[in-house]
């Protein structure tokens, strides 16, 4: 019959063995150091210069002092000596600082960080945290939460990506660059962006925003040079091969008068004039602004007052007027005596 156990090695007490609770005492001693194992740290190199009865500690490599020898051992202080236990593999011990767990491999002691983890789920080595739940909540623990997706180089991925049926469908972040990028896919198979943003510059593109200035596809966002800010309304106005390259409208006036124009390329113009009544030669008035067409053009009277003055009504009558490129031509038919008439000028156009 063996004197000890044959795994914690606790002597036995043998027939007509003298003083038993000697025997007895060692092995409760050897279970006392080795049942439920929790130490402060993962190895240590020596021993402390006060050690408490009933201390244990884990002898790290290259022990020193009373501990030469004893590396990786199970060290407890009992009756004012280091006692050793040499454990065996697969042994665990609780790390008191860490708040984790250690186990010995038959030739040292290590930490035990699991290598993956499934929660209600099966976890792989690529996957090695998977969770099965209806919810997930990660909480702050005092004020902010930061969750950190890290990628090697900038041609690697760090992403989220969604699924259905664990077939992709949407991905966001970065993707193969540095840019944060949306994708979206119908199948799992074709992928398209619908958003980039450049990491320099900030700016978007994608199938999401418009492509050209005359892209009016439904669904696509705006861009900023595309559309049309408020301070665009009213500026000046410009074009570039049949497309407006400033303002919706300009407005302003001259000493020769008052001109609107639009971004389509129409230009309207008005000048109040004060023409002779005794001069029945052409009288001739610039435009505020040349045109390069003029489609239409006329004259109003400007003063009401004027409409009780029967030659003034007959003038405005009778006057003859044209526009050319540079203004109003007007011509009365005779002279009508001393006198003015008011008029409000008009013509319509293009500007380009």
């Amino acid at each position: 019959m063996s004197e000890t156990t044959p795994l914690l090695d606790l002597p036995y007490l043998q027939p007509a063995q003298a003083q038993k609770h000697v025997t007895h005492n060692e092995a409760l001693r050897l279970l006392d150091a080795c049942v439920q194992l929790s130490v402060p740290n993962l190895g240590e190199s020596q021993p402390p210069s006060d050690p408490q009865p009933g201390q244990r500690l884990l002898v790290g490599e290259g022990a020193a002092d009373v501990w030469t020898g004893q590396d990786h051992a199970i060290a407890i202080f009992v009756d004012d000596a280091w006692q050793f236990v040499v454990p065996a593999a697969g042994w665990t011990a609780w790390l008191q600082t860490t708040g984790t767990w250690a186990t010995f491999d038959g030739n040292r002691w290590t930490s035990m960080t699991p290598s993956v983890w499934g929660i209600n789920a099966s976890a792989d080595r690529q996957t090695r945290l998977a969770v099965a739940s209806e919810g997930t909540l990660l909480n702050h623990d005092g004020t902010d939460h930061r969750v950190r997706i890290n990628k090697a180089s900038q041609d690697d991925t760090a992403s989220l990506l969604f699924q259905t049926g664990f077939s992709g469908r949407a991905e966001m972040g970065l993707a193969g660059t540095d840019g944060f990028a949306v994708k979206l896919s119908a199948d799992g198979q074709t992928w398209r962006t619908a958003l980039t943003f450049d990491p320099a510059s900030g700016l978007v593109s994608g199938d999401a925003v418009q492509q050209t200035a005359t892209d009016a596809t439904s669904g696509r966002l705006m861009r900023a040079e595309h559309g049309v800010l408020r301070s665009d309304i009213v500026g000046v106005v410009g074009q570039s091969n049949g497309h407006p390259t400033g303002a919706l409208m300009e407005r302003h006036t001259s000493a020769q008068g008052h001109v609107i124009k639009w971004a389509d390329g129409t230009i309207m113009m008005s000048r109040q004039v004060t023409i002779n009544m005794n001069d029945p030669a052409a009288q001739t008035f610039d435009y505020p602004e040349a045109p390069a067409t003029v489609l239409s053009g006329g004259a109003v009277g400007a003063d009401a007052a004027e409409a009780t003055d029967s030659v003034k009504r007959q003038a405005l009558s009778d006057i003859a007027i044209w526009t050319d490129t540079t203004g109003w031509v007007i011509l009365l038919p005779q002279a009508l005596g001393a006198g003015t008439l008011s008029l409000n000028l008009s013509a319509m156009g293009l500007w380009y």
